[in-house]
């Protein structure tokens, strides 16, 4: 170890870039970032290998193409048609030409994506079935493949071949139990017909696999393929690899190459192709015939006859023929910006190689590594490695930090990044050890694919990817090494010694790119100004925090008409409510009353509504954070809600359904947190002013009064029992009411002062106590006498009104959008995730139990004391005195 913070020379962590003559394009980078993608002005984004991302001046091209020519269906033959049948054959000319291969070697079948190219081999294979087992197909792939060319199994076993999965250490090995009864040396049988599938480049690790395999497979050079008679066939999953490597097909030719356009230039997305040899597209047939691929054929009579062209026969229907003239144009703005992907590789590996060098490098103040990096190299060469790293990033104490985690933080930075297993199960099992009957267990535990569920017992159900692309920058590295420093690395960060060896072997970059982090480290103490706020905070009786709303105790002078009011935190035996909140249009500001009928969804009338944009989807302050300045107010007498906003006039909009009167009732269906809704418009002129406010074509969508939608699943048991109460939810993403406690607010609001102190930084300048609760968005404040102490509660009394706890509420970046400006910070969520749990919960989901009593109305009013129940109790009683 070298001390704290970076190595000692500064300036050498700028010095890589040079490694690689083209790295940068000649510095040309800059500018063509600036140009072509402003759009990634404030965002990181490292999900190459997800998609890359189009060019400005590629979609501008494509476009100004499409408005000066007329384009038919290439299966007619007049004069539009005729352009569109000669766009496409240029553009197949062009794709073999990029593979450095022409007509006479490879034919183009266009598909819509290299899955659907992997299952058209797959259904069209030319597999042997026979009685005897020496003598059917194999079909074989690596188990580091993507979960498409696994998938292919299924159709091959159906044709009748065997399928023989192969691990890595497998492939150069000279004796194995698979097939061993098949003696070395049998006469080969050249009607048997097998087929190996693996990836040009791991789509998990960024490992290349070489190409040179081709050539030993099809010769019987390496086993298992020298033990099985027959000729083997080789598909080289190219989809991952030709995004950022040149594939040379005159070098390296094998019979199936399956790839995907928008991993190359990122649009269209819709497309792909599969590339055939010639001399062994014969080992493809099919039996469905669409139109365009007949020479003739009878439709009384079993009679066809196929084109001639192999592209002819398989490419049913009409192609996706605009997508194929938009190739035309990635291929041009590849060509200019890059020069080649000869330049891309060199500048994207270079970009891979330096992250890789810093990170794992990286070391906690005890010794300990930061990351876990899932790799088959050390990013020596890019004939080795493509521009992925894979990792698991690692606490003080060599544990786990859960994908999940990672991922939310990440959004706090605008890193766009990759979590999971990357529909690649067999590269995570073997990275990150897990076996197959892990995998059973973790299914049965809930995990499923996609899912947020990262650690089971502590072992990591998946990683986290990172990727670069050609349009990356040496900024995007370094600030997502910052990420890791800030988010997980309590200074002083260390290295190991041999880091800045290794930069310094790399060469010499220019000034611009030199050191990054001379300040990522620093401790400072916190001020007596900052210690005497907490204290002060701490012996304080009363928190000030103003009530916009009230009610009179009449009922039928509920209304929103603003007083000033405060609540107070009580440190006595008694829990309180002290504050009611609720948010009748979906991720816009709060509502604060002193009493509040309750309905049939929770609060009456809380995410009733919501703002969607054109397509129909719902918005939230994650993409919006402008919502939060949208202030509904309602006024039950009047049975309206009148929406505010500056310099904005109010708009009024009716509490309930009202058919025919104003508007005619236009209903849609959308999904809120993966649940389907159920709602209607309501109408041009509330989705005119809300457009106009926020800049962007929007609407009002009330959830209609008839729809159900129910408890999420994980909600329904509640310490072992099944809830007895079927309850319905109104717009909200989980349960039907959230709550927070002020001793908690309290507690978190001091961690994350003594954080900032620490780190140096100012982040909770703004966060006073009543800006934390209204980030939290919670529908009832609580004054309990410790910290956290909700997360043990199982029910709760307000008034006579029973909830039950079903669940504590996994925090993301919604919570570091400030609720009076919009604006976005890292606070509170940095500092819930070092002081929380993985899932960095806060707050408690509630469920009521209403009384089934014909026509009686049940209010719920702040200063009420509430009782509750631990989750080991049998009785209720009041929480203090637990």
């Amino acid at each position: 170890m070298e001390g704290s913070g970076l190595p000692p020379e500064p300036t050498s962590l700028g010095r890589f870039q040079g490694a690689f003559a083209h790295s940068g394009y000649g510095g040309q980078i800059g500018a063509m970032r600036a140009r072509e993608f402003s759009r990634l002005a404030g965002i990181t984004y490292l999900d190459h290998g997800g998609t890359t991302l189009y060019a400005h001046s590629q979609i501008q091209h494509f476009y100004q193409d499409l408005a000066e020519n007329t384009y038919g269906n290439p299966h007619s033959t007049n004069i539009a048609s005729r352009l569109t049948h000669d766009t496409i054959e240029h553009v197949r000319y062009r794709i073999l030409r990029h593979f450095n291969t022409s007509p006479e070697e490879y034919t183009i079948i266009f598909t819509s994506g290299s899955t659907a190219a992997l299952k058209l081999v797959a259904e069209s294979f030319q597999w042997t079935c026979a009685e005897q087992e020496d003598s059917k197909s194999r079909f074989c792939y690596l188990t580091d493949n993507h979960t498409s060319v696994v998938g292919m199994r299924g159709l091959s076993v159906l044709a009748g071949a065997l399928t023989i999965p192969v691990n890595l250490d497998e492939i150069y090995g000279d004796k194995n139990t698979l097939d061993k009864n098949i003696p070395i040396g049998k006469e080969e049988n050249c009607h048997t017909h097998h087929l190996f599938c693996y990836p040009a480049q791991s789509n998990f690790s960024g490992t290349k696999y070489p190409l040179t395999w081709i050539r030993d497979i099809k010769s019987k050079n390496l086993y298992p393929f020298s033990r099985i008679p027959g000729k083997w066939y080789v598909l080289v999953d190219a989809a991952s690899f030709v995004s950022t490597s040149p594939l040379d097909l005159s070098l390296h030719q094998a019979d199936f190459i399956p790839i995907s356009f928008y991993k190359i230039f990122g649009f269209p997305t819709g497309l792909g192709a599969l590339l055939v040899k010639n001399e062994s597209s014969h080992m493809l047939g099919k039996r469905y015939f669409g139109g365009g691929t007949a020479a003739a054929y009878l439709s009384g009579d079993d009679f066809y006859v196929p084109k001639q062209s192999v592209s002819d026969r398989f490419e049913d229907g009409t192609i996706s023929f605009l997508d194929i003239i938009a190739v035309n144009h990635g291929f041009d703005a590849l060509d200019k910006f890059t020069g080649g992907m000869q330049n891309i590789m060199l500048h994207t590996f270079s970009l891979a190689r330096y992250t890789y060098i810093i990170l794992s490098g990286m070391r906690h103040s005890n010794g300990t590594p930061v990351a876990r990096i899932y790799s088959d190299n050390e990013f020596e060469t890019p004939d080795a490695q493509g521009p992925v790293l894979n990792i698991n990033v690692l606490d003080e104490k060599g544990g786990i930090v859960g994908y999940a985690k990672v991922d939310k933080l990440a959004n706090l930075y605008n890193i766009h990044l990759r979590t999971g297993c990357f529909c690649n199960t067999g590269g995570c099992q073997r990275h990150l050890g897990i076996s197959d009957e892990d995998v059973k267990k973790n299914l049965e535990a809930g995990h499923i694919c996609g899912d947020s569920l990262d650690l089971i017992d502590g072992c990591p159900t998946g990683s986290v990817r990172i990727s670069f692309g050609y349009m990356s920058t040496f900024d995007d590295a370094q600030t997502f090494l910052k990420f890791i420093i800030d988010c997980f690395v309590k200074p002083p960060v260390c290295f190991n010694k041999d880091t800045l060896s290794k930069l310094t072997r790399c060469g010499n970059m220019k000034e611009s790119d030199e050191s990054w982090a001379e300040n990522l480290t620093g401790e400072k103490e916190i001020t007596k100004e900052v210690s005497s706020e907490i204290a002060a905070t701490h012996n304080s009786a009363r928190v000030e925090v103003p009530v916009y709303q009230h009610f009179s105790d009449n009922q039928s002078e509920l209304n929103t008409n603003p007083e000033t009011s405060k609540i107070i935190y009580c440190d006595s035996e008694s829990v309180t409510l002290t504050n009611i909140f609720l948010y009748p249009v979906k991720s816009c500001a709060a509502i604060e009353v002193k009493k509040w009928p309750i309905g049939k969804h929770g609060l009456l009338y809380d995410r009733t509504w919501m703002i969607v944009n054109q397509n129909g989807i719902c918005l939230s302050q994650k993409q919006e954070p402008r919502l939060c300045l949208i202030h509904p107010h309602i006024d039950l007498e009047q049975g309206i809600m009148t929406i505010n906003a500056e310099g904005m006039d109010p708009i009024v909009v009716p509490l309930e359904e009202e058919v025919g009167k104003q508007f005619p009732l236009q209903f849609c269906q959308t999904k809120v947190c993966g649940d389907r809704v159920k709602g209607f418009n309501c109408g041009e002129k509330v989705a005119g002013w809300i457009s106009t406010f926020l800049g962007r074509q929007s609407c009002l969508i009330r959830q209609s009064s008839g729809f159900q939608r129910v408890l999420k699943k994980q909600h329904t048991q509640v310490q072992g029992q099944a809830l007895t109460q079927s309850s319905s939810l109104s717009l909200v993403n989980e349960a039907q009411y959230l709550l927070i406690n002020m001793a908690s607010i309290l507690r978190l609001k001091e961690q994350i002062l003594q954080r900032d102190g620490t780190n140096n930084v100012n982040s909770a300048e703004a966060l006073t106590t009543e800006e934390l609760i209204h980030r939290f968005r919670a529908n009832f404040v609580i004054n309990a006498m410790r910290p956290y102490e909700e997360d043990d509660w199982a029910e709760m009394d307000i008034d006579g009104v029973s909830f039950q706890i079903v669940g504590l509420c996994s925090r993301c970046q919604m919570i570091c959008i400030n609720q009076e400006n919009g604006k976005r910070s890292t606070e509170p969520l940095q500092t819930l995730s070092s002081t929380r749990d993985r899932k960095m919960t806060f707050g408690a989901y509630l469920l009521h139990q209403l009384p089934a009593t014909s026509g009686h109305c049940v209010i719920l009013a702040a200063g009420s004391q509430v009782l509750v129940r631990k989750k080991e109790e049998r009785t209720t009683t009041p929480s203090a005195g637990q």
